[in-house]
């Protein structure tokens, strides 16, 4: 097991912080965009790709009841991360601002990197097959899994872990940005 980046009172507090950071992250982005329809077009491929990843991995989630590694999770073990980091790349792409870029990559790797860690941490408490889960699968980076998931994705599960609400925040994002570039 490797030893975290960040010491745990910090990634306690920046746990409590990721949602607050994300409005903040999006007043950054309202204020500093200026979208081109061109560039709001070219985001848009990777803000579906990261919403269907998101998709996938909530279908397949059952938290904290047994270890996941169906679906997404066979690939990359922090799908639902990946899936928020396309979004991200997508809605920096659509901004048309390099500088919204590095904020929004040093956000990522101050606020989620701790938090994974975090929960990686926690669900080698949980599930002691994790350790031999995070030898073969890659935190972030996918690799296509050896063998394939017998389990399948479930709508019922996707809407208990109310993924929605990554669907309305995305759309809430592109509508800023495209009431941005039409104010401008």
């Amino acid at each position: 097991m490797r030893k975290p980046l960040f010491p745990k009172p910090y990634a306690d507090v920046v746990q409590r912080l990721r949602v607050p950071g994300g409005f903040a992250l999006a007043a950054a982005f309202a204020w500093l965009a200026t979208p081109r329809p061109e560039t709001l077009l070219a985001g848009l491929p990777l803000c579906a790709a990261g919403l269907a990843l998101r998709a996938w991995a909530a279908g397949h989630l059952r938290k904290n009841e047994r270890l996941t590694t169906s679906g997404p999770y066979a690939w990359v073990r922090n799908p639902l991360y990946l899936g928020t980091l396309l979004m991200a790349a997508g809605c920096t792409v659509a901004a048309a601002r390099p500088a919204l870029a590095v904020l929004a990559a040093a956000a990522f790797f101050l606020i989620y990197q701790p938090v994974m860690e975090q929960e990686e941490q926690h669900l080698r408490h949980l599930f002691p097959e994790y350790e031999d889960y995070a030898r073969r699968v890659p935190q972030l980076l996918p690799r296509k899994p050896a063998t394939p998931s017998a389990q399948r994705f479930s709508w019922a599960q996707y809407r208990h872990n109310r993924e929605h609400k990554a669907l309305y925040g995305l759309l809430m994002a592109l509508a800023l940005l495209a009431a941005r570039m039409l104010l401008s």
